[in-house]
């Protein structure tokens, strides 16, 4: 691309922060930098027309986790880490609404539950025995308990006849949450360019040589907000994981409302809009899903659309209007990355699927990095 001398000397001179990724994590991270530097230069790079990865493809969960996602982290966590991990949701959530509005997300606190298949026995005893541990463990964040049980006031089929429920879940909607964001920075003078694709970058003395599919310019810092991507540029403990993602048409007297999760969590669901969103499936094909590829698999389509009509909508008529993927990153540990990488690169990665809940909190950590 051959650019003019004014879109070099207007875009892509002095540029103070240059920011990687334009989901949650990166809108959150230039805010951060603007509050604290209102006359810097920032520039934020998106490879997509809209912000890939995770943040315009979520399910939009404002959630803490389920009791059984709990503990099966106390199995490879200490308590101190699962405790940790739970308030930084509680904490990010918090941050993402004072910065949002609750009336621009459509926040809406329905509460959360969590169903179990008949044949899940051992998973729901386990569960019901360790509740009351769990609750204390989370007590000090919530100020209460978080998990109680509930009736199968739904009417689903093939679960137990118990929920596990957590009254502080929520739910949101994701793209007001974008556009929400991607007003404000542009609203403080932040440049978005998209369809730009950084390919490489080097460091010399107190700047950083960045080279795109487009041009090469410098900046005195980089902030990579990549997520499921950062394994392309970045050596980090990172995977993509895809999450497939399905949309019925509007479905008349809809009665249920909520967040939902199902067989430990690989599958969930929520109502929107009379519709319900359901995702998941990861599990069926652990290997095949980490990748970066925006796509469906028939194996995972078709078991989603089986659990629509067996489980959550039985004896009732819907049609699918969407299907979509979005890429998150995960890794050995639930902890994100938030580190510096060099003198003047940094990084927030690895959301494990959180990217709602601790997505402003981790934006808010890589601006601060940078001081």
């Amino acid at each position: 691309m051959q650019l003019s001398y004014w879109e070099i000397k207007s875009w892509l001179t002095n540029i103070d922060y240059c920011v990687v990724g334009s989901g949650i994590v990166g809108l959150n991270c230039a805010l951060q930098l603007r509050e604290r530097w209102p006359n810097a230069k920032i520039i934020i790079l998106e490879k997509g027309i809209l912000p890939q990865g995770a943040s315009t493809k979520n399910a939009g969960f404002a959630c803490f986790g389920s009791l059984s996602e709990v503990l099966e982290d106390l199995k490879t966590h200490s308590e101190e880490e699962v405790f940790q991990l739970v308030k930084k949701r509680a904490v990010g959530l918090k941050l993402l609404r004072e910065t949002i509005g609750d009336k621009q997300l459509s926040f809406q606190q329905l509460g959360g539950y969590e169903l179990f298949l008949e044949t899940d026995e051992a998973l729901f005893n386990s569960c019901i025995e360790n509740k009351a541990y769990v609750n204390k463990l989370l007590k000090p964040i919530f100020k209460d308990d978080v998990f109680s049980l509930k009736d199968n006031i739904f009417n689903f089929k093939r679960v137990k006849e118990d929920y596990i429920f957590n009254q502080f879940e929520g739910q949101i909607d994701t793209g007001q949450l974008m556009e929400t964001l991607l007003k404000q920075v542009q609203s403080k003078g932040i440049k978005i360019l998209n369809s730009t694709s950084i390919m490489n970058f080097s460091e010399h003395n107190s700047t950083v040589s960045i080279q795109t599919n487009h041009f090469e310019f410098s900046a005195s810092k980089l902030c990579f907000a990549t997520n499921g991507f950062a394994s392309q540029l970045l050596n980090e403990a990172v995977k993509p994981a895809r999450a497939q993602v399905l949309i019925t048409n509007p479905i008349k007297n809809l009665k249920i409302k909520g967040t939902f999760h199902l067989d430990r969590g690989y599958y969930y669901f929520r109502n929107v809009d009379n519709r319900i969103l359901l995702g998941g499936g990861r599990h069926l094909d652990f290997k095949g899903e980490e990748t970066t590829k925006f796509q469906q698999t028939d194996i995972i389509q078709k078991k989603l659309e089986a659990i629509l009509s067996t489980i959550i909508l039985p004896n009732k008529p819907f049609e699918i209007a969407h299907r979509w993927s979005g890429i998150m990153g995960v890794g050995p540990q639930k902890k994100a990355i938030v580190k510096q990488l060099s003198n003047n690169v940094y990084c927030g990665v690895r959301l494990g699927g959180m990217g709602v809940a601790i997505g402003s909190l981790v934006g808010k950590e890589l601006a601060d990095l940078t001081l």
